[in-house]
């Protein structure tokens, strides 16, 4: 009787001591949202319009610590659907690029981070559940294997030709709608995601598309799953006039104040 006793005592004080982020189905991602809130802030540099993170103020911030010791202590397991996975690995990435600029801050671009023989993409950014990651996993080897190419309008690799760091933090239940959004104001900001030039001959879109072309053919190709997404005063010219396609330049410089 003395040992059931203890036994339901030590229950009930893992149930109320034990972090949240292990007992959670879902981590909460709430510090990650009042950091966006508090550190980003528009910005513009050489043309380009972005959202600037403050890396000297955020790096120094507890809550920041708090948010990444969270997430050392979470298991991926707990998440069941598709749309809980993509949320959560889309959030994870974005802590982690900021992660380790603010672990590396001051630096111009977070290329500068890594060495000749391993590239900051290839560095571990940061832990879930005990294991660590580099950004290249998330995005590789976990984003990409979800069939989502809107990804690639929510991911930011702390650049400023980047998609913006969206203040919002991604979640299960409104993850298409958030994705939806993403890739619709990255295509808007013709610095950096698409613009079409005066004569409707040629469209400019970022890089992004070239390099992940494969990730689109799954929807007839770029153009085609970006119909729906493209600027209503761009979408006529597309569709009369077939412009063939380039790319604007890659601004790789830290997307900071």
């Amino acid at each position: 009787m003395k040992l059931i006793k203890i036994l339901f005592v030590w229950v009930i004080f893992l149930y109320c001591f034990i972090p949240n982020a292990i007992q959670a189905k879902t981590f909460n991602f709430s510090d990650w949202g009042v950091l966006l809130e508090k550190y980003v802030r528009p910005n513009k540099i050489d043309g380009i319009l972005f959202n600037a993170v403050d890396y000297s103020e955020l790096r120094l911030d507890g809550s920041f610590s708090k948010l990444v010791n969270n997430l050392t202590l979470y298991s991926p397991a707990n998440l069941k659907s598709h749309e809980e996975k993509l949320a959560f690995w889309i959030n994870v990435y974005n802590v982690f690029a900021v992660k380790i600029v603010a672990d590396n801050y001051p630096v111009q671009s977070i290329k500068d981070i890594g060495g000749l023989f391993k590239s900051v993409w290839k560095l571990e950014a940061g832990i879930v559940g005990g294991k660590g990651y580099s950004l290249n996993e998330i995005e590789h080897q976990i984003l990409r294997k979800m069939n989502e190419p809107r990804i690639h309008a929510a991911i930011v690799c702390a650049s400023i030709s980047c998609p913006d760091l969206s203040k919002d933090v991604f979640d299960s239940k409104n993850i298409n709608k958030q994705l939806d959004s993403t890739m619709r104001s990255f295509l808007a900001n013709s610095g950096k995601g698409m613009k079409v030039d005066a004569h409707g001959k040629r469209i400019f879109l970022s890089l992004i598309f070239d390099w992940f072309e494969e990730d689109f053919k799954i929807s007839g190709g770029v153009l085609k799953f970006l119909e729906p997404y493209i600027p209503l005063n761009y979408q006529q010219v597309l569709k009369s006039r077939s412009p063939s396609i380039s790319y604007l330049s890659y601004n790789w410089s830290l997307n900071g104040n």
